[in-house]
């Protein structure tokens, strides 16, 4: 299965989006880079730049339907340049309207809210981003991985690096039973 891996051009947590990227690869599945721009990806260790990972299709140019699911990396730059990009934020609308599994770690849910798909669910995030969902009408809860049904598609969400093993794992099996 193609995965489809959206970032901004910098400002996404590194490891928030190495491991569930190198999940997919071991779980046989073929992760895509997608971005907003042509080029390389600035990475960060919270604050700290890190590695560069090029891009490998652009939002606008990719489709939804070439894929078979959505991972939304967090960091606090990354979704809230995303959720600025109007594209970006159609990107994401689309898998939800394809009923395509998606999922969301840290701060990424910020790119839910902006494209109004969180509106009846429950998820978790980073903490500071309870508010936001629930003023965009879904439910924070505070739990290490959250799978949510609500609607045509699957949504996993997780709160932290620390919760990566169970969201990798998660988000994998989620996105293998959509698919079969």
């Amino acid at each position: 299965m193609r995965i489809a891996f959206l970032t901004a051009p910098e400002g996404v947590e590194q490891v928030e989006l190495t491991e569930p990227w190198q999940a997919a690869v071991d779980a046989g599945h073929e992760p895509v880079l997608v971005s907003t721009e042509q080029g390389k990806i600035q990475a960060f260790n919270h604050l700290d730049k890190a590695d560069t990972f090029p891009v490998q299709e652009v939002v606008g140019e990719a489709s939804a339907d070439s894929f078979g699911g959505l991972v939304l990396p967090g960091g606090v730059a990354n979704p809230d340049l995303l959720r600025m990009d109007e594209k970006a934020v159609s990107f994401v609308k689309d898998f939800f309207e394809q009923g395509r599994p998606v999922a969301a770690i840290c701060h990424a849910p910020w790119t839910l809210v902006e494209a109004d798909v969180v509106r009846g669910r429950e998820l978790t995030s980073w903490p500071s981003l309870r508010t936001d969902i629930g003023n965009a009408g879904g439910t924070w809860v505070d739990e290490q991985v959250k799978v949510c049904d609500h609607g045509p598609n699957k949504l996993v969400t997780s709160r932290k690096p620390d919760d990566l093993k169970a969201f990798c794992e998660t988000y994998l099996e989620v996105f293998g039973a959509e698919a079969a």
